[in-house]
């Protein structure tokens, strides 16, 4: 059993999101677009295959993997993630994901179970939350702290038993006392049997972030989310001590489980952020969860999509909750995964999300659609 290759699958498709000029998405006209697909050959299969990649990195990483038993996991992603660093312009920790994850969807197959259950099974549905888009300047979408209010309704009235606002960012504005407001509509809106969450402005100074905080902690929020730049270690340091509100980090700051390990030495969060994209893949993935849980301390899981949900699935402590997002009232969240028959992350009336039971992380590629329109 060997790799014989790595390919990357690109397909045209219609994108119904648009960035601003900082990159937050916010809903748009379809325009096209092109997505990836990236497929581990495996001599004799099962192949592996998980959604995104990148075409340069994988051509790179076929140099290290090509002849290599794919069921050695932790060797190939320790080549790959060694390899990044003097070749950061062809490998991220998010392009060597996708491949890592490409390997374990390939292992499920070939044991004949779902990747969470391989890895050892916890649960088998997850409580979601919805995680709004960003904040805009459009009255019928989040426009205005009345507006994230009928939203938040909108969707505790299709099941979600919790709520995140990501409130207004540049160029939309970044206003501590508009954001504190829109929390205040949303839980007036919604009551108090709702967790709501916060995931503000992320370059907010210590003193913002603390009148934030507090707020939040009068309406009863169950944590705020990187309201300041994360490489200042020492201004969460801080906060979390300001703070009774739970804080919630690293999520974007680079190091995968070595940042993770650092932050919990200095109590630096009340709760730690792992994405299976941010860290490198489902390998580091679970050092960083087994970290949280040495240390007994919560652990959330940063995003959408099948790699995350089996994290969690494998999840005895919290991981609390699903993150499924990023919603808008203007935006149709299945156009999120074209190329698949159906989303991942279907939500039952309960704001659960089954995990699939298919082997290897169970996408269900609409193949028929991808080679209509491959790009060669």
């Amino acid at each position: 059993m060997e790799i014989t290759d790595i390919r990357t699958i690109r397909f045209r498709c219609a994108s119904h999101v648009d960035p601003d000029e900082k990159g937050h998405g916010h809903p748009g006209e379809p325009r096209e677009s092109t997505r990836t697909v990236t497929r581990v050959v495996v001599d004799g299969g099962p192949d592996g295959y998980c959604r995104g990649g990148h075409e340069a990195a994988n051509e790179f990483a076929k140099k290290h993997l090509v002849g290599e038993n794919p069921l050695y996991r932790e060797k190939l992603w320790q080549l790959l993630c060694r390899a990044e660093r003097l070749n950061k312009g062809t490998l991220t920790d998010k392009r060597v994901a996708a491949i890592d994850c490409a390997l374990w969807d390939a292992a499920g197959k070939q044991a004949g179970l779902p990747v969470y259950q391989l890895v050892g099974a916890a649960r088998d549905s997850v409580p979601a939350y919805g995680s709004t888009m960003v904040g805009d300047d459009d009255p019928d979408g989040l426009g205005s702290p009345e507006a994230y209010a009928d939203f938040a309704a909108e969707l505790v009235d299709e099941g979600y038993e919790a709520v995140k606002l990501h409130t207004w960012m540049p160029p939309f504005g970044d206003d501590p006392e508009r954001d504190i407001a829109a929390c205040r509509a949303v839980r007036e809106r919604v009551g108090d049997d709702v967790d709501l969450m916060l995931d503000a402005h992320h370059f907010y100074s210590r003193s913002e972030a603390k009148t934030i905080g507090r707020a939040l902690e009068d309406l009863d929020f169950r944590w705020i989310e990187e309201p300041m730049d994360e490489h200042s270690m020492s201004s969460y340091e801080w906060l979390s001590n300001e703070l009774d509100i739970a804080v919630v980090g690293p999520e974007t700051a680079e190091g995968r489980m070595h940042t993770r390990a650092e932050w919990i030495k200095r109590d630096i969060a009340d709760i730690i952020r792992v994405g299976v994209y941010d860290v490198g893949g489902i390998t580091p993935a679970l050092k960083a969860v087994g970290l949280c849980e040495s240390f007994n301390i919560e652990c959330e899981i940063h995003g959408r999509g099948a790699p995350n949900l089996h994290l969690l699935g494998t999840m005895a402590s919290p991981g609390r909750y699903y993150e499924r997002g990023l919603l808008h009232p203007k935006h149709d969240y299945e156009t999120y995964f074209p190329g698949l028959e159906h989303p991942p992350d279907e939500i039952d009336e309960n704001g659960a999300v089954a995990l699939s039971q298919t082997p290897g992380l169970g996408y269900a590629f609409d193949w028929d659609y991808i080679d209509a329109n491959r790009v060669e």
